[in-house]
């Protein structure tokens, strides 16, 4: 029986099982820090482990998720030649609605820096250099976030891999939607800046 779309079906699968991997919620659970869902704005990223005070678990979540992007793009890679951006995308979905949480997850801004960082490093750079210049330049978590992922497929439009733009335009499209919250606060000059409230929503 020939069944072409089994193993990018699969793929499809994997990429969203290993995206949604509740890594923030399950560290603080298991460091002892309760369930992050009733903690801060109840969101399972690096930026809502941090209120529990718990910087190491903070930084886990932060690398964890990345990595979990990173390592399905591998994956996809491995499984299937074109493979990678599509596992990516899948574990980066995975991450913002994972289902074993009713699909209330994370921002996904590790994760796209996690995916966009194994499918072309040299954007992941310029990723981490917007998401840290504006996060610490403005304060605002959720600004730090959005501009990191908006530059990424600018970077990658001007870096010559046109190919890789629609995937992380995707992405970042996403993003900006797991962040109405935070622009409708932004606009009406009430979002929180990091280290000055608690009630802040993360962009991770």
């Amino acid at each position: 029986m020939n069944t072409p779309w089994l193993l990018p079906a699969t793929l499809l699968v994997l990429g969203y099982l290993l995206g949604s991997i509740p890594f923030g919620l399950l560290l603080t659970r298991i460091g002892g820090a309760g369930d992050l869902r009733q903690i801060g704005s109840g969101n399972i990223g690096a930026t809502n482990v941090l209120r529990t005070g718990r910087k190491g678990l903070a930084a886990a979540t932060l690398l964890l998720d990345l990595a979990k992007g990173a390592a399905a793009v591998g994956v996809g890679a491995w499984m299937l030649d074109g493979g990678g951006p599509m596992a990516g995308v899948m574990a980066f979905i995975g991450h913002c609605y994972p289902v074993w949480l009713r699909f209330a997850g994370g921002k996904g801004v590790a994760t796209m820096m996690g995916v966009v960082t194994a499918l072309y490093w040299p954007a992941g750079i310029v990723f981490a250099v917007v998401w840290l210049g504006m996060l610490f330049g403005t304060k605002w978590s959720s600004v730090g976030g959005m501009s990191a992922a908006i530059s990424a497929p600018v970077a990658l439009w001007f870096m010559g891999r046109i190919d890789l733009v629609p995937v992380a335009l995707a992405m970042a499209l996403i993003l900006l939607w797991r962040h109405r919250a935070n622009i409708a606060r932004l606009v009406k000059g009430t979002e929180p800046k990091i280290g000055r409230s608690k009630t802040e929503t993360p962009a991770a």
